[in-house]
């Protein structure tokens, strides 16, 4: 791990479709609850402790050949900015962990003024989750771009006693949603090297290079570059440990060379691959880079780096500091990417760097599409694959987290103790469900996560057949649903269910639930095949043998005449499904069925 600063260690609003609806109803903002008393109200002067902003005046010594911002310099800034985020929540020195997936929008020239903004989304035990943000500015014209933004994860290190880091409180709806996310987002950064692996191990990698126009070909060791760099006290710490950032400027150096080395032109830095600081470096060290084109494709290149570290010349082992794979692009006079060369591996290492290249490829898009669009932009069945199924399930979760997270939920009715209330909000109508039951939540999780046990209390589910048991965590069902109002035949969805424990104390159980496609269910003349876009459980502990229970639902334009007919109150469907949902769990809270233990 390497760092700056201390330490180092080993969809647009749109409400006219259901405004006259609910224009009378109560916002959920003025109802107390537990969680938001003592909370700082989202508003003018409120600003977030652990925020740090950094603002440069870009100048020639900062970059490139083309009189842009050099990327290296920008993750220098970028990780300073982030890593004194950190400290100023952790108050003791922290060190660059990792870095997820970075995308370059925008281009930055000499003159112009680059903004950082970094603040804490979430704090575990001696780590936290850091979110960065990145504009430009141009001074005379006043116009602003993104740039990119990015996750860093730090740890805190302390030289003489372990650390147990504070927890965030989230104030207003933004920091809700990433705190909710963030813990998603840090599981699957904990399987991520495992992921990659039983991806590229189950990748069937079309081997293309026989087709291939060799006369327009490079030979991969014509692109291969190797520096060293001694590590000064400049570039650490009062520690003397490296500054992560600069580590990573001197990545992209190296990275840079070799992509000119195969397009003979300048080429541009568009992504940088989730990676992680594998061990410290210090003042001292020989850092040793190492950089080739792992393949080309019509219009972009990986570069795999590897950054070795040693102390002296005579040392025969030497430390694996980190290793990253970066994608660049040419433009031409329009900023159009240009065409490029094919890259002709070596045999061996060479062609097995080429195939896994265009299997991370398939794996970055996955990542990018799947886990960083919005829910407007994610379409209702994605398509299942093993290959993407870690995303799939991290975006099941996190799309009902953020749901969870709004601010603007509206009290719409209430009976008998259980809450309806609905959110209008882009092209959707969202209802949530809520009641407190004397059962433990454990227990009602697991009753809840056991859809097989869903028709004995939800009449919308005729049948459950479990299509494929992902992992402990994710399952695929298919459900058969009886006809509902208007509908001329019964209707069936194909849906993966998540389950997730909570991280901390006071994070919900989980269970989310959305529409996927497998080719082994299609669509039949049988049924109207349904979609979930989000939908799901979560439940709070409330005190032993007391729970929350809120039900989460996006409605999909299919269910939208049920959903408005329940919630304007010609219709109490929502409540007798949601008291038989009670009944089930106090009839079955001592219930300990081995299948529920196994799911």
């Amino acid at each position: 791990m390497a760092g700056p600063g201390m330490g180092r260690l080993p969809w647009s609003p749109r409400k006219e479709g259901f405004a006259s609806v609910f224009s009378s109803r109560t916002s959920r903002k003025s109802i107390p609850r537990a969680e938001d008393e003592g909370a700082m109200a989202e508003g003018e002067g409120y600003r977030n402790p652990t925020e740090v902003q950094m603002s440069q005046l870009v100048l020639p010594c900062h970059t490139n050949q083309r009189g842009e911002l050099s990327i290296g310099q920008l993750l220098k800034w970028i990780d300073t900015t982030a890593c004194l985020s950190a400290e100023r929540h952790a108050g003791c020195p922290c060190v660059t962990a990792s870095m997820d997936d970075i995308y370059f929008e925008h281009t930055i020239s000499v003159g112009q003024v680059v903004n950082v903004k970094a603040k804490v989304n979430r704090a575990f035990n001696s780590s936290m989750e850091v979110g960065i943000q990145v504009t430009s500015e141009d001074l005379c014209s006043e116009k602003q771009w993104s740039v990119c933004k990015a996750l860093a994860t730090f740890v805190a290190h302390r030289e003489l006693s372990k650390v147990k880091l504070k927890q965030v409180i989230p104030r207003t709806e933004e920091e809700k949603t990433e705190h909710g996310v963030a813990a998603e987002r840090r599981r699957m950064r904990l399987v991520y090297a495992d992921t990659i692996k039983d991806l590229l191990a189950r990748c069937a990698i079309q081997d293309d290079l026989d087709s291939k126009d060799y006369s327009y070909m490079v030979p991969a060791e014509k692109t291969r570059v190797e520096s060293v760099e001694l590590v000064l006290p400049p570039h650490a710490n009062h520690q003397g440990n490296t500054f992560g950032g600069q580590i990573m400027a001197w990545m992209e150096n190296v990275a840079t060379i070799a992509a000119s080395r195969l397009c003979r032109a300048h080429p541009t830095l568009k992504a940088i691959e989730m990676f992680h600081f594998r061990g410290p470096s210090h003042v001292g060290d020989r850092l040793v880079f190492k950089a080739i084109v792992n393949n080309a494709f019509k219009h972009s290149m990986e570069v795999g780096v590897c950054v070795e570290a040693y102390r002296q010349e005579a040392e025969t082992q030497r430390r694996h500091i980190n290793s990253a794979f970066m994608t660049f692009v040419v433009l031409d006079a329009d900023d159009q990417p240009r065409k490029l060369p094919w890259i002709q591996p070596q045999p061996g290492e060479g062609e097995r760097r080429y195939r896994e290249a265009s299997a991370r490829k398939k794996i970055r898009l996955d990542r990018k599409y799947i886990v960083s669009c919005k829910q407007a932009e994610v379409p209702l069945s994605v398509p299942w694959d093993p290959s993407n199924q870690v995303y799939l399930s991290y975006n099941n979760v996190s799309s009902l987290k953020m749901l969870v997270a709004k601010d603007n939920w509206t009290l719409s009715s209430e009976i008998s103790q259980v809450r309806l209330y609905t959110l209008e909000e882009d092209k959707f109508l969202s209802f949530h469900l809520e009641m407190v039951v004397h059962v433990d939540a454990a227990q009602a999780f697991l009753l809840l996560s056991d859809l097989h046990r869903r028709p004995e209390w939800d009449k919308h589910y005729r049948s459950v057949e479990l299509v494929q048991q992902v992992d402990e965590d994710d399952a695929i069902y298919h459900v058969i649903s009886p006809v509902l109002g208007g509908d001329t035949k019964p209707r069936d969805f194909v849906i993966l269910a998540s389950r997730r424990k909570p991280c901390d104390n006071g994070d919900p159980y989980v269970l989310a639930m959305r529409s996927v496609t497998l080719p082994t269910h299609r669509e039949t003349q049988e049924y109207q095949r349904g979609e979930i876009l989000c939908s799901g459980f979560c439940l709070w502990r409330e005190a032993d043998q007391l729970t929350k229970v809120s039900y989460y639902n996006q409605a999909t334009p299919g269910l939208l005449n049920y959903v408005t007919t329940n919630v304007a109150g010609l219709s109490s469907e929502f409540y007798t499904t949601f008291q038989a949902c009670e009944h089930f769990l106090l009839d079955n809270r001592n219930d300990l069925a081995p299948s529920l233990q196994t799911l």
